[in-house]
């Protein structure tokens, strides 16, 4: 009988509880005493810990971000969102009816039209200062298409009650995996939306009919799909993410997570946070043969944290 093996490889993750826990708390009472100024020099060292503690293939991964980086796109991002609010402020103190709903409907269009720029920015800046092995990663894409992509979906969204939504994540995620790079290495996403869209249709009715048991195989199943859907190619040859996650080890994961975090007021969600990086990373497995000492630099350096900040600012969960 002829067997096939395949060459799998993980991504394991050494974080410590109580080491996160000294940076949370470093982090708290600085960002306190400065008035939240430390802000950005926090969350660069958040992820910087995270990156360093995290390992493939026998070499650790890094994040190059400086405070000093974050900080200036911290004023800008700011800066943008002042001038946005100013502009319905001003609009609302007119006391003109048409005024103010014109100025409503523009301030929703520029608010919708900074998501694809903070994504764009964030995704720039992010994998530019990601590197592993001194090989950093990279995004290629373009904010004009992206935005073209967002502004189009979102119309079809609305046009459809909604139905299209799941299309255009999915075509999102198409987009920014084939133009993110690892030197020279190139990544794609092949999930379709329909099958999105039945997930979704599943895991809501099923979570409902058996009040919230079902919404642990849900997300089970959202997350496997993530995964199992993302490919990386070096050269001619193919790799796969898979995902070993299951109902029951996210039941395990967010049950003691929240009471951790209930039962410590919150102090310990540096533990839960480490639980949550081991089970994700746990549960990835990259299936092909890889030649780590072939992938070569081919990135260039990106500083402007802009749209990481402006991403963080107005909430935008980038995975």
């Amino acid at each position: 009988m002829e067997h096939h093996y395949t060459d799998t490889h993980k991504i394991i993750f050494h974080g410590n509880g109580a080491k996160l826990f000294r940076i949370y708390i470093l982090n708290i009472l600085l960002t306190i005493l400065t008035l939240g100024l430390y802000y950005p020099w926090a969350k660069a060292a958040l992820i910087k810990y995270l990156y360093q503690e995290t390992e493939f293939k026998d070499s650790r991964f890094a994040f190059h971000g400086t405070g000093k980086e974050m900080f200036i796109g911290f004023i800008k991002a700011l800066g943008i969102l002042v001038v946005v609010y100013g502009l319905v402020l001003a609009a609302a103190l007119s006391m003109n009816m048409v005024v103010i709903i014109a100025g409503s409907l523009v301030f929703y269009i520029l608010l919708f039209l900074l998501i694809p720029i903070a994504i764009h920015g964030s995704l720039r800046y992010r994998t530019s200062r990601s590197s592993w092995r001194g090989i950093h990663f990279g995004y290629r894409g373009d904010r004009n298409e992206l935005v073209r992509l967002l502004f189009t979906g979102g119309l079809l969204t609305i046009c459809t009650f909604g139905i299209y939504f799941f299309w255009l994540i999915i075509k999102l995620r198409k987009y920014i995996f084939q133009n993110l790079r690892f030197g020279n290495l190139r990544f794609s996403y092949e999930g379709e939306g329909s099958t999105y869209l039945m997930l979704h249709l599943k895991g809501y009715f099923l979570t409902i009919i058996t009040l919230g048991i079902y919404v642990f195989w849900y997300v089970r199943d959202l997350f496997n799909y993530y995964i199992d859907n993302i490919r990386l190619y070096q050269d001619h040859r193919v790799l796969k993410f898979r995902s070993t996650a299951t109902a029951g080890g996210y039941f395990k994961l967010i049950i003691v997570n929240f009471l951790i975090i209930i039962l410590t007021l919150g102090l310990g969600t540096p533990w839960a946070v480490v639980r949550a990086f081991e089970f994700i990373t746990g549960n990835v497995i990259i299936e092909g043969a890889l030649d780590a000492d072939a992938i070569r630099q081919t990135e260039e350096n990106y500083t402007d944290a802009t749209g990481e900040d402006l991403a963080d600012i107005i909430d935008i969960g980038l995975v």
